[in-house]
């Protein structure tokens, strides 16, 4: 199989500069900072926020400083001077209280975010001093600044009659690049920002160029057509995982793999009492019959390990004793004969008082794994009597039945490491998105009470306290079935270098890219 991986860099020494093109599942979508629809990658190539969360903690971005009070309840930044957006509109103290105050005239829309709840006041204090007042602490304060969005700055001149929340006018950051053009659900293509505070990025394009994933990307990345690809945003798969140790061997791409970022997980609708999912003992059921080793050794060679709770021992305040749900069908079986599901045919599903055991199972419709795992628990459920029907859609379509509840069970993934386990915990209460997976258990109302404790404790023990109690009640309910800790998983050509990863699974620092 012959590689041709640096056709789709455009450098050729002489004097052009090089393009990076990738391969992605989903369009770039509406690149408003402001909403959700956009393409992450591609929003943190061309948008900042005030801070940064790296490995080694929060660090400057757009603010180069910042004072917190001794209640936690009061933020000063100190802006960094002669930044720019991409249309030569100032960045300032102005366009800070502009942009944040927009989100927040939207705040039902980012409720998942505790922080749009908390703000109290965003003032100018001069130019380049900002202060934002909360109602009250909160812990987590500077890591949901740090996000991709929403607290990301967009040009003054970009907003519509002072607003971002119906559409904007322009896409125009303070990032190291700009977009350029854009071909609905067939390319993007971004513009190094040569006046970039940062300085200029070596590699001068990138172009997001829209492919099924699987075969097609596969034999994009032949061909040279494309000479980079990555799991993206949403989880889903742009290569699997056999078809880039195949390019690997050719000799012409590389595989780079970041640490342990997530878990990928079902997530079951508890709300759902007219279902059979609204069932503990079903939810647990289901939890049996994954085969978690098995998973992660033929479906990602290894490269995704075996996950037993919601979030690894790694994450902050999640190495917290809790009960394995191993691999055991018989298991399965005697929980669903105990909770009265009963098998009156050979390969019939269960029924119980008349209502068959039938679920439905969503899966990425752009994820070969999601779709290879569904159809393997499609096969061992129907072992217990349990009737799975999958159904493949694009991950929007899935995101919203999340937020309205028209679904049994769903694939998701946690927010990631540097998010959680706040930001996945928040969300448990959040309409937008785990609610309904969380509200028909009988300890909703306490668990969120602890929730909302834990956002705004400033006692570390208290808080330690506080997520052992919400993971051991989450858990001890089966809402969150773990699947694999998920990695986020490059293939690239060979002379691509400076590959690196974020505190996120959710984007890559292009900017830190380059040929040799």
């Amino acid at each position: 199989m012959g590689c041709h991986a640096d056709n789709a860099a455009s450098g050729d020494g002489k004097g052009e500069a090089p393009e990076l093109v990738y391969a992605t599942a989903k369009d770039i979508n509406d690149m408003n900072p402001h909403l959700y629809p956009g393409s992450m990658p591609a929003q943190g190539i061309v948008y900042e926020s005030l801070v940064e969360n790296t490995s080694e903690g929060i660090k400057p971005l757009l603010a180069e400083s910042w004072e917190i009070t001794e209640d936690g309840k009061v933020y000063t930044f100190k802006l960094r001077q002669g930044v720019v957006f991409h249309d030569g509109a100032p960045f300032n103290a102005k366009a800070v209280k502009l942009n944040m105050e927009a989100v927040q005239r939207n705040a039902g829309k980012h409720a998942w975010i505790k922080l749009s709840t908390k703000m109290k006041e965003i003032a100018v204090i001069d130019e380049y001093t900002v202060r934002l007042t909360l109602t009250e602490t909160y812990y987590p304060t500077l890591l949901e600044l740090s996000m991709t969005r929403p607290y990301v700055f967009l040009s003054p001149n970009d907003f519509v009659n002072g607003e971002t929340k119906d559409g904007v006018a322009g896409y125009h950051g303070t990032g190291p690049y700009k977009l350029a053009e854009h071909v609905t659900e067939q390319f993007a293509r971004f513009e190094a920002n040569e006046q970039y505070w940062g300085g200029a990025p070596k590699i001068g394009k990138i172009t997001a160029k829209v492919l099924p994933s699987g075969e097609t990307t596969l034999l994009a990345l032949q061909k040279g057509e494309v000479n980079f690809a990555f799991t993206d945003d949403r989880g889903a798969d742009s290569v699997d995982v056999d078809a880039m140790e195949r390019l690997v061997q050719t000799g012409d791409y590389q595989i780079v793999r970041s640490e342990p970022m997530n878990t990928k997980m079902i997530v079951a609708n508890t709300s759902r009492m007219d279902s059979p999912v609204g069932e503990k003992a079903v939810r647990e059921a289901i939890w049996h019959a994954v085969d978690r080793d098995a998973i992660s050794k033929s479906i990602f060679n290894g490269t995704e390990t075996p996950a037993e709770t919601l979030f690894s021992a790694n994450v902050n305040y999640a190495d917290v004793p809790l009960q394995i749900r191993a691999y055991d069908p018989e298991k399965a079986k005697a929980l669903l004969e105990q909770a009265g599901w009963k098998a009156d045919a050979e390969g019939a599903p269960r029924a119980k008082e008349g209502k068959p055991l039938e679920l439905k199972l969503y899966y990425d419709a752009n994820s070969p794994s999601q779709k290879t795992q569904a159809e393997w628990l499609q096969a061992e459920t129907l072992k217990l009597g349990m009737k799975l029907e999958l159904v493949g859609e694009e991950s929007n379509s899935i995101a919203s039945r999340r937020a309205s509840g028209d679904y049994d069970l769903l694939f998701n993934q946690t927010w990631g490491l540097a998010y959680d386990p706040q930001s996945t915990i928040s969300a448990f209460a959040s309409e937008a998105s785990y609610l309904h997976s969380t509200s028909g258990i009988p300890q909703a109302e306490e668990l969120y009470r602890k929730i909302d404790e834990v956002m705004v404790s400033i006692d570390e023990e208290a808080r330690k306290a506080l997520y052992a109690d919400i993971l051991t009640l989450v858990h001890s309910e089966a809402v969150f079935i773990p699947l694999t800790n998920g990695k986020v998983t490059v293939v690239a050509s060979k002379n691509l270098k400076g590959i690196t990863f974020k505190q996120t699974q959710y984007e890559l620092p292009f900017e830190k890219l380059f040929f040799d």
